[in-house]
């Protein structure tokens, strides 16, 4: 059938988890206990699972088989957080450790055996959970029915339904989903109808109060700089069937 997907409802639960390769056990837990932090302060029921890898894996009883459960030569720190709403909305935000060398500093460079070792700035499990609250909080804030990065995938379905109407609420659109409606309209002929609302807001938890007139909504986002948030777009179509 068609999609109809305006209603967002408000946020009622977070769940997510938290993967750990090849590092201490501990870091994962930290990722979790970072990221809890963030969200009680908006809500009450949040969940974090912790999945650890280490690098010895389990062999199958009575077979000489590769290892299972284990994982790959290369470290890392991984999370993925997923909101629901009332109306059955799941947003999500993944992200994974940070391993950034810093050339620029001289200080950080040491010469050992005529070799240069640069040190690497890696990030801090406490910082990854941070961040990935905070993504997930931004995303919320867009207050679209799907995620930005899946935008373009929901509008190609909405194409491909029978010929019925079909309706999506987004957040402010991405330049890839700018590319991928004129795609669309190229490739199928299916010309979309965008309506703003400015007066949406998609914090899920908020009043809705506000000043009259006020279009745009601050926040800071991962590099701190202030970003501005318009309302949401109502993207409706005719499916070719």
């Amino acid at each position: 059938g068609s999609i109809d997907s305006v209603e967002f409802g408000k946020v009622k639960r977070v769940r997510g988890t938290a993967v750990s390769c090849r590092i201490p056990p501990s870091s994962a837990a930290r990722v979790a206990h970072s990221c809890k932090g963030v969200m009680h302060r908006l809500l009450p029921d949040v969940w974090i699972h912790t999945d650890v890898h280490t690098s010895s894996g389990k062999k199958r009883q009575g077979t000489d088989q590769q290892q299972i459960g284990g994982c790959g030569p290369s470290p890392g720190l991984s999370v993925i957080l997923t909101a629901t709403t009332t109306e059955g909305i799941c947003l999500s935000a993944e992200c994974s450790m940070k391993k950034n060398k810093s050339n620029s500093d001289i200080a950080n460079t040491a010469y050992a055996n005529k070799q240069i070792i640069e040190r690497k700035k890696i990030e801090l499990p406490e910082e990854l959970g941070q961040r990935s609250a905070t993504l997930l909080l931004q995303e919320i804030l867009r207050g679209g029915c799907i995620d930005t990065h899946a935008q373009s995938f929901a509008l190609l379905m909405m194409c491909l339904t029978p010929e019925d109407v079909s309706r999506i609420r987004l957040g402010p659109l991405s330049r890839y989903t700018v590319v991928t409606l004129r795609l669309l309209k190229e490739a199928f002929g299916v010309e979309f109808k965008l309506k703003m609302e400015e007066g949406e807001r998609g914090s899920g938890g908020g009043d809705g109060s506000g000043s009259e007139g006020e279009d745009e909504e601050e926040f800071y986002g991962e590099n701190g700089k202030r970003r501005r948030v318009g309302g949401t777009v109502v993207c409706s179509c005719l499916g070719i069937g």
